[in-house]
């Protein structure tokens, strides 16, 4: 199945890929990154903090297999971007552990979306972007998660109004947003 592409202002197409964690998000925007043209590259932000972890990346990279061209970017997204732009659609999975990373790094995280928005901006190639939707919950009870959740919710909504389109994926199912 091929999936229509529109550019945005760079040229390339932005989609923004979210919904609930086991959503399937990762497997819709997959599929969706191999049916465009070109070369997939995978640009993961989680890191193996844990042997859980660890193990999670292997099977996810396992399942995957080629073609894709991995790329680690735990915390420079931006320059992961400008790396491969021109080289084939490019898979960003995800934001959320993005926007983690920068946390526990202690980073500005206004200053890092706007320049997550700015290279984005410019993009030549397809970017896909999965990112979890956090905010459809309860009220977390402790101040650092509700600062993750309404950063998330800012990130996730700065893309969103920059993306040519969002898909929302609820049980596996792709529903068009945007």
């Amino acid at each position: 199945m091929m999936f229509g592409l529109h550019p945005g202002k760079g040229g390339g197409m932005i989609v923004l890929i979210t919904g609930g964690a086991r959503s399937g998000k990762s497997t819709y925007a997959e599929a969706r990154t191999l049916s465009l043209p070109g070369a997939p590259h995978y640009i993961a932000t989680a890191e193996a903090g844990d042997d859980e972890m660890a193990a999670r990346i292997a099977a996810h990279r396992a399942r995957r297999g080629p073609p894709w061209q991995d790329r680690e970017a735990p915390l420079d997204l931006v320059g992961a971007l400008a790396a491969t732009d021109g080289a084939g659609p490019r898979l960003v999975d995800c934001l959320t552990l993005w926007l983690s990373n920068l946390m526990f790094a202690e980073r500005d995280l206004a200053a890092e979306a706007e320049r997550l928005a700015g290279a984005l901006a410019t993009q030549a190639s397809p970017v896909l972007l999965v990112t979890n939707e956090v905010g459809m919950g309860i009220v977390p009870e402790n101040a650092l998660a509700r600062a993750f959740r309404d950063a998330a919710g800012r990130l996730n909504q700065r893309v969103a109004a920059m993306a040519d389109e969002v898909q929302l994926v609820v049980s596996g199912y792709p529903l068009r947003v945007k």
